[in-house]
């Protein structure tokens, strides 16, 4: 996948403590920037949506 994008709850810093998600027509996908080349989460694009809006009400930590 190309086109990777940070997160926008990305902290300051290095930067490197987030994720990052690419998304194509069909898909999308997530990737730990601490670990990009061991573990990608790859979603179909519809239910990509509900799973972002779950970890929306979700408490933060």
């Amino acid at each position: 996948m190309e086109n990777w994008r940070k997160s926008s709850y990305s902290g300051g810093g290095d930067g490197n403590d987030c994720v990052e998600v690419a998304n194509t027509s069909t898909h999308a996908a997530v990737r730990d920037t601490k670990a990009r080349a061991q573990a990608t989460i790859i979603f179909p694009a519809a239910a990509f949506v509900p799973f972002i809006e779950d970890l929306k009400q979700r408490p933060r930590r």
